[in-house]
């Protein structure tokens, strides 16, 4: 057995992945608690994971906290890269967790940013972006498909949580309130994405980047359709729900 081959079935690497994602799922529930201000008109933080970050800075031992977040999700890249290497995953696995590690990686680099001082605002930046693209040839075309991989990504997560597709990544004896948090919480992000993905698609459409961003421009969005406090409230629980879910992932996580 290699050296690598060793690490993933060591305790201290299994330990690592235990904390990367209950810290992803603290992150989620953050998102849900700000999320939850902003459908009652009581909060003036960006409602996204660099918002939640933000918001766990500000906590007692926020520093230290946000540290253990990065560093746990640095875990869960090399958990991901591992799995790609050693996992004898099917082609479609190898994509998620190409994805996956990407997810992680941004927002362990958030977290550490935040925890150094040096956060911004993920708005801004994905707004910056998408104006960078129009500018290019065929750069609408590009911000466009942008939109719709984000949307087909959406789709999937919806896809997952209804048909219990996420058990795949879970072992050992999983209870009916996990797969009800996983199934509730996987469609809630589902539909956060398939809204990030129609703005920056419409952005495109209209010529207007200021219409592009990420998840905070989604909620937002959704808050302002009508009974939008309610939808923005049963979106915040099945954040929530994702992030409850992903300390019960944490536990029993396939590796």
């Amino acid at each position: 057995m290699s050296t690598a081959q060793e690490v993933r079935y060591s305790r201290p690497y299994e330990m690592s992945i235990t904390v990367g994602l209950a810290a992803y799922g603290v992150v989620h529930l953050l998102v849900a608690w700000i999320a939850l201000q902003l459908a009652f008109g009581k909060s003036s933080l960006e409602a996204s994971q660099q918002g939640a970050l933000r918001e766990l800075a500000d906590k007692p031992l926020g520093g230290v906290l946000l540290w253990v977040v990065a560093i746990g999700l640095f875990a869960l890249v090399l958990w991901q890269v591992m799995e790609l290497v050693w996992g004898h995953l099917k082609p479609r696995k190898k994509v998620s967790s190409v994805g996956r590690a990407a997810v992680y990686l941004v927002l362990g680099v958030s977290a550490a940013k935040v925890a150094t001082g040096a956060g911004s605002s993920g708005t801004g930046s994905q707004q910056t972006l998408s104006a960078r693209l129009m500018e290019q040839s065929a750069g609408r075309v590009l911000v466009v498909a942008i939109g719709l991989v984000i949307v087909g990504v959406g789709c999937y997560q919806v896809y997952k949580g209804v048909t219990k597709k996420f058990t795949e990544d879970l072992v050992g004896g999983v209870s009916d309130t996990t797969i009800l948090l996983g199934r509730v919480g996987f469609a809630a992000k589902g539909i956060a994405f398939v809204v990030v993905g129609v703005l920056f698609g419409w952005a495109a459409i209209d010529y207007d980047p200021k219409k592009a961003g990420g998840l905070d421009t989604a909620l937002h969005t959704i808050k302002e359709q009508p009974a939008g406090s309610v939808l923005l409230t049963v979106l915040a629980v099945g954040i929530a729900a994702f992030g409850a879910y992903c300390f019960s992932w944490s536990r029993n996580a396939r590796r």
